[in-house]
C-alpha cells in the first residue's frame, strides 16, 4: 500500500474501515491472500524492528555468587528492573499455567491463532469498530512488547500479526517465551517474571506456589491497575479470575484453585537482594557491558556474616563499622566480603569498603616476625627470651599493659602478644625482611613517604588492609606458600606455571600456627579450634582478629572509618568474638589445622640444642644490656606480717624483676634457694625480727633489701 493509499484508508468512514478489516481477515488472510494483501504485509515487514537478541538486549546487570545465586542486581540505564531469565530458570508449573491461560495453541500456531482472530474480528464488526477482545497469542504479545506501541487499533493489530509471523519464522518457541518472560510488564519499573517474583515474593521464580504463579500470569494484562502494592483487592480479583479460568480449562483442579485463593496477596514490594554490595559495585565498574557477573563469594555465608557484622557493630557503638573477609586457603577465593556494617548506614559511613582501607595492623604482624626467627634458626617456640625494658636508640617499646614478665618462652611471648620480645626478634630478623615477606604474600604494605622500614613496623607502624592480612595469614595456614586472593571482580591473571617464593618455610609456618592455636579464646570461643591472633592499633582506633583452620582464613576489623578512637576497643574484646562467630557460620566448610610437616622439633626447652635454648640477638651490641636484678617484693624497709608472733610457720615469697636467670637467693648472707628460670623463691624464717634479703643473677649483679618480719 502506498503512503497515499494508507492515508486514505485511515480517513475513510468508520464502517468502510470495519468492512476493510473484515475483508482482509476473512477474504485475504484466511483464504490465502491477494496481491494487495501481500503488498500490505510486505510494507509492514519492511518496517519491523531488527530481530531482538536476548544476548544483547538491555537488561539489569545481575551479580551472582559462586553457584549462580543472585547477590545484587542493578537497574537498566532507564531505571527499570529487567533481569535476564530463561524458561529453564522458571517454575514449569507457571509456564504451563501461562500457556493454558494466554495461548493454549502456542505450541502449534505460527504466531497468529486464526480462530481467535476471526472471533475478535467478528466482535470488532459487531461492536461498530470497537475492539472487544484482542485474540493475541503470546508471540503477538512479544511483538507488542518489542515495539512498545499501542495495538488497540486496527492497523496496530495488523502490524502485530505480521511481526508475530516474523518472530515465529526466526525464533524457536523457547526463545519467544524467553522474550516474554524478560519483557512482560508487572507494574512500575518491574519488567519480567524474575524481577516480579523478587519484588513481590522475595524469591527467584524457580519454585512458585499456585497462587503466586496465578498472580504473575494475571499482572501483565493490566499491570498498573492490578499492582498488588497499590490495589491488593484488584490483584486478588485478577488472580482468582485466572485460577477460575484454569479450572475451566482443566489445567488445575478446583480444590487446588480454592486453596490458592486463600493465600494472602503481597501488599508491598520487597527489597531486591543487596549482598556483597561493595564488591558488586567494584565488579560493575571493572567489567562494563557484562549482563551477569560472577563473584567467588558464597551467598549463604555472605548473608550470615553481613548480619553478624551489622548486629555486633550496633552493640559496640552506632559510629563503629565492622569488616569481615573469609577466603579459601587452597584457592584464594574470597567466600565472603563484608565491607561495612550496612551500606546505607550513614552514621558509620557504610558506603566505605573497610576491607581495602589502609589501617594500622597493631600486633597482627607478630606471628610473621617470629616465623622468620624460626626459619633463620634463631629460635624455637620453647626458646627463652627476655621481656624486659629494652632501648633501640631512641625507640623504647613497652608492653600493652605496661608490665614486663621477665624470662618467658617464645610461645608465651606470642600467645600473650608481648611487645618487647617481638621488637627484639624483629631487630634480629630485620624490618626490611619482614616487609619483603609481606609482599611475597601479595600484601601491599604502605610506609610513610620517603621512609625505610623501621622497628615500629612490628607494632603497627605500617599501613595495611584487612585483605592483606587475610592473605598473609592464608599463606601461614598453607605452610608458608602464598596464594593470591581472588574475588571475581577482575579476571584472574595468575599464571598456571607461576611458582611464587614462599612467605615462610613449612616448619616455621607450622610452629607459628601451633602457637596461635594456643592463644586463649574469647568467652564465646573454644580453645584449639582455630589458630588466631588479635591486634589493637595505637589509640584504640583499630581492633583486629585474624584466624584460620585447615580450610578457611577469616579476618575481622572493627573501628570507625574516620579513624577516630573508640575508648576501650581492643582486638580481644571487639574483634575476636566476631571472628569465632564467623567460624561458627562456616558449617561444613571447617577442617582441622594442618598436621606437622617433616622437620618439626618436638622438645621442651631443656631438650633443645644449646643454641636454641635461649634467643640471643645476633648482634648483642645492638640491644641494650640487661638491667640489674631488683627485688620486687618485699620492698626495702617495710614490715611484713607473717603471723610469727602467734607461732605460725608462714613462709616469705621473695620476687625478682629484671636481671638474667638463674638467680641465687640469700637471707642474712646465707643462700636459701636457686631457680633456673623462676623469678621467685620461698624462704622460711625461724623467728621474728629484721632480715636482709639479697639476690644475685647469672652475671653476678645483685640487689638487697632489709625488712622486719613479725
Amino acid at each position: 500500500m502506498t503512503e497515499t493509499g494508507a492515508s486514505a484508508a485511515r480517513k475513510a468512514p468508520r464502517w468502510r474501515r470495519v468492512a476493510l478489516v473484515a475483508c482482509l481477515l476473512a477474504g485475504g488472510l484466511l483464504a490465502g491472500g491477494t496481491i494487495y494483501v501481500r503488498s500490505v504485509i510486505g510494507e509492514i515487514a519492511a518496517t519491523l524492528p531488527v530481530l531482538p537478541d536476548l544476548a544483547t538486549m538491555p537488561v539489569s546487570v545481575a551479580v551472582v555468587d559462586r553457584d549462580g545465586q543472585l547477590l545484587r542486581p542493578f537497574t537498566t540505564k532507564d531505571g527499570r528492573w529487567r533481569l535476564p531469565v530463561t524458561t529453564a530458570q522458571v517454575d514449569r508449573r507457571f509456564l504451563d499455567m501461562l500457556v493454558a491461560y494466554e495461548d493454549r495453541g502456542f505450541a502449534g500456531h505460527h504466531g497468529v491463532e486464526w480462530g481467535s482472530m476471526l472471533r475478535a474480528a467478528g466482535q470488532y464488526v459487531g461492536a461498530g469498530g470497537n475492539i472487544v477482545s484482542g485474540g493475541s497469542t503470546l508471540t503477538m504479545q512479544v511483538a507488542r512488547l518489542l515495539e512498545g506501541a499501542p495495538t488497540r487499533n486496527l492497523w496496530g493489530k495488523l502490524r502485530q500479526m505480521v511481526h508475530a509471523d516474523s518472530l515465529e519464522r526466526q525464533l524457536s518457541k523457547d526463545q519467544i517465551l524467553n522474550l516474554y518472560l524478560t519483557l512482560a510488564p508487572y507494574g512500575g519499573n518491574i519488567e519480567g517474571i524474575r524481577a516480579a517474583s523478587l519484588a513481590y515474593f522475595g524469591k527467584e521464580p524457580t519454585r512458585l506456589t499456585t497462587a503466586e504463579a496465578a498472580l504473575l500470569v494475571a499482572l501483565p494484562q493490566s499491570p498498573e491497575a492490578r499492582r498488588p502494592d497499590r490495589d491488593p483487592d484488584a490483584a486478588r480479583r485478577s488472580r482468582d479470575m485466572v485460577l477460575d479460568r484454569l479450572v475451566t480449562a482443566g489445567a488445575i483442579a478446583a480444590e487446588e484453585a480454592e486453596a490458592a485463593k486463600q493465600e494472602p496477596i503481597p501488599t508491598a514490594r520487597k527489597q531486591f537482594p543487596m549482598l556483597a554490595s561493595h564488591m558488586a559495585e567494584q565488579a560493575l565498574r571493572a567489567q562494563p557491558g557484562m549482563r551477569q557477573i560472577g563473584l567467588t563469594v558464597d551467598k549463604r555465608l555472605q548473608d550470615a556474616l553481613e548480619r553478624l557484622g551489622a548486629a555486633r557493630a550496633r552493640q559496640i557503638d552506632p559510629k563503629v563499622s565492622v569488616a569481615i573477609v573469609a577466603a579459601d586457603i587452597q584457592t584464594g577465593e574470597i567466600l565472603a566480603s563484608v565491607g561495612s556494617a550496612g551500606l546505607f548506614n550513614a552514621e558509620s559511613a557504610g558506603y566505605v569498603d573497610m576491607t581495602s582501607a589502609i589501617r594500622s595492623p597493631g600486633s597482627t604482624l607478630k606471628p610473621l616476625i617470629y616465623g622468620l626467627a624460626f626459619e633463620l634458626g634463631l629460635a624455637h617456640p620453647e626458646s627463652l627470651i627476655e621481656d624486659r625494658p629494652t632501648a633501640f636508640g631512641g625507640y623504647v617499646p613497652v608492653n600493652f599493659d605496661g608490665f614486663s614478665r621477665g624470662t618467658v618462652t617464645v610461645r608465651q611471648a606470642l600467645t600473650e602478644s608481648l611487645n618487647i620480645p617481638a621488637v627484639v626478634v624483629l631487630d634480629a630478623v630485620g624490618p626490611s625482611r619482614l616487609i619483603s615477606r609481606m609482599k611475597r604474600a601479595y600484601a601491599d604494605p604502605r610506609l610513610p613517604v620517603n621512609t625505610a622500614p623501621s622497628l615500629a613496623v612490628g607494632l603497627g607502624g605500617v599501613g595495611i588492609s584487612l585483605r592483606d592480612l587475610v592473605s598473609i595469614y592464608g599463606a601461614i595456614a598453607r605452610g608458608g606458600s602464598p596464594v593470591r586472593l581472588r574475588d571475581g571482580v577482575k579476571p584472574d591473571t595468575t599464571l598456571a606455571f607461576e611458582k611464587p617464593a614462599p612467605v615462610l618455610d613449612p616448619v616455621a609456618a607450622w610452629y607459628v600456627a601451633d602457637i596461635l592455636a594456643d592463644v586463649p579464646p574469647p568467652l564465646n570461643g573454644s580453645p584449639g579450634r582455630i589458630a588466631y591472633k588479635t591486634g589493637t592499633s595505637y589509640g584504640y582506633r583499630d581492633a583486629w582478629a585474624i584466624g584460620f583452620d585447615g580450610k578457611t582464613v577469616i579476618g575481622v576489623w572493627v573501628g570507625r572509618p574516620d579513624g577516630a578512637p573508640v575508648p576501650g576497643l581492643s582486638g580481644i574484646i571487639g574483634a575476636a568474638p566476631i571472628l569465632f562467630e564467623s567460624f561458627d557460620r562456616l558449617g561444613s566448610r571447617t577442617a582441622p589445622l594442618r598436621k606437622a610437616p617433616p622437620g618439626v622439633l618436638f622438645a621442651s626447652n631443656t631438650q633443645l640444642p644449646a643454641p636454641l635454648r635461649r634467643f640471643r640477638h645476633p648482634n648483642e651490641d645492638v640491644v641494650a644490656r640487661d638491667a640489674a636484678p631488683k627485688i620486687a617484693f618485699p620492698a626495702d624497709g617495710v614490715d611484713v606480717d607473717l603471723g610469727l608472733a602467734s607461732g605460725s610457720a608462714a613462709s616469705l615469697m621473695v620476687k625478682v624483676r629484671d636481671g638474667v636467670p638463674p638467680f641465687t637467693f640469700f637471707a642474712n648472707g646465707a643462700p636459701f634457694g636457686r631457680s633456673a628460670f623462676a623469678r621467685q623463691n620461698a624462704w622460711q624464717p625461724d623467728g621474728a625480727g629484721y632480715v636482709t634479703l639479697s639476690v644475685v643473677d647469672a652475671e653476678g649483679r645483685g640487689d638487697k633489701v632489709t625488712v622486719f618480719l613479725n
